[in-house]
Parts: structure tokens; C-alpha cells; sequence
């Protein structure tokens, strides 16, 4: 039997979130707000059942993880390849700054297709690339509810891959808030079945409403 539940959750709030500046790789850790996001999540995404709890190593993916795993007594997972996109470059600068360092190329990185790539980082589909090797682990195992914590930029382009929109339309899915969930499922038993989109940035509040242009979404 193969996977039939995803459930992708974005990490809590940093401080670097708080400040629109682009994390990247870099190992950022919740700020309190980010904490207490994850506590209160925490009993809606255990709600859902996950068999597995597989996290992204950076600490504030661990984090999260780690309250929804005081709920169900699960260990968490840790694999680097639930990082965020590599943003090389642009890591640890705002928007404002990249904006003036690199002209034009931030209007192009947010509405492009899946293959642009910031300077030294990766493209969306290169992430998608890395992050669906967990789901074919896991569809390898015996393993029904999946829990993955990772990061916004991730958890758009594994989104827009699971469910085969071409790549050129990724850029149409908004990003995901902080400690809000993607919900995906799919019927029949092999590799091949098509993963349904069930519940897209679902949260405390229900229905989120997109951010505004300055919010710096899945980083």
C-alpha cells in the first residue's frame, strides 16, 4: 500500500520572517510568536493523523514538528532534502535590498515559471526534484499519513510536482503562511494513482486570505 495522505506543513514565524528577509538555507529558529503558531497548530495537524513525521533538519522545521509530535508521540524525522530553496545570493537580505542589488530580477523570480533560480540558489523545480525523493521513500514503506514539515518555497514547488501542473503555472499557487498546511490525497494503491488537492495554506483561520506584495512568501 502507498502513501494516501500528504499533509505539508509550514514552519512557524522567525524573525527573519518578521523582517521580510530571505532565509534560504540559513538555519533561522522561531522567534516566540513562531513557537506559540506552532503550539496552536499543533492539535489541528495531529487531528489529521499522520502515521510518520519527517521534518526539514533546519531547526525551525524541527521545531514545529516538535509540537505536533508532543501530541501524537511520534519521533521526528530529520532530511535535508525538506530544505527551502537555496536562495544563494539573496540569503539574509530584504526584498528592498535585493530589489536594488539586482534590478529587475526580483520581479522576475516572483512571477516566473518553476525554472528561474535567484544567483547561486536553486530553482523551484530543482527543490521539487530533491523534496519528491521523501514521498517516493515513503511510498516504499507501508506508510498511509504523512506528515512532511518543511518551508513555504518547498512546499509550493513539491505542490505544483505531486500534482503535474506544468511547471510554467507553479507561480499561480500562493505561498503558504506560517504554520498553515497543505492537504493532499489520492485513491488507489500504486506508484501512478494522481495525488487531489484536498486543502491549500488551510489553518486556524480557515479560509487565508493571500499576503500583500511586500510579504516574502515561501522563504
Amino acid at each position: 500500500m502507498t502513501l494516501s495522505h500528504l499533509i505539508l506543513l509550514r514552519h512557524g514565524e522567525t524573525d527573519w520572517n518578521a523582517a521580510l528577509r530571505l532565509q534560504g538555507h540559513r538555519d533561522i529558529p522561531l522567534n516566540e510568536q513562531g513557537q506559540q503558531q506552532a503550539e496552536a497548530a499543533a492539535p489541528s495537524v495531529a487531528a489529521l493523523e499522520p502515521d510518520v513525521i519527517v521534518a526539514s533538519d533546519l531547526q525551525r522545521a524541527q521545531r514545529t514538528a516538535a509540537s505536533v509530535a508532543a501530541l501524537t508521540g511520534h519521533t521526528v524525522g530529520a532530511d535535508p532534502r525538506l530544505r527551502e530553496t537555496s536562495l544563494g545570493d539573496w540569503e539574509g537580505l530584504t526584498r528592498e535590498e535585493v530589489v536594488d542589488g539586482w534590478p529587475g530580477m526580483w520581479e522576475q523570480w516572483r512571477a516566473s515559471s518553476a525554472d528561474y533560480a535567484p544567483p547561486g540558489g536553486e530553482s523551484r523545480s530543482q527543490v521539487a526534484d530533491r523534496a519528491v525523493g521523501v514521498v517516493h521513500d515513503l511510498d516504499r514503506t507501508d506508510v498511509q499519513r504523512a506528515l512532511l514539515v518543511a518551508h513555504g518555497g518547498l512546499i509550493v514547488g513539491l505542490t505544483g510536482r505531486l500534482l503535474a501542473l506544468p511547471r510554467e503555472h507553479w507561480s499561480v499557487l500562493t505561498g503558504v503562511t506560517n504554520c498553515h498546511w497543505v492537504l493532499l490525497h489520492r485513491f488507489g494503491s500504486d506508484f501512478d494513482s494522481p495525488w487531489r488537492l484536498h486543502s491549500y495554506n488551510a489553518g486556524l483561520g480557515s479560509v487565508v486570505l493571500p499576503g500583500g506584495e511586500d510579504e516574502v512568501a515561501g522563504v
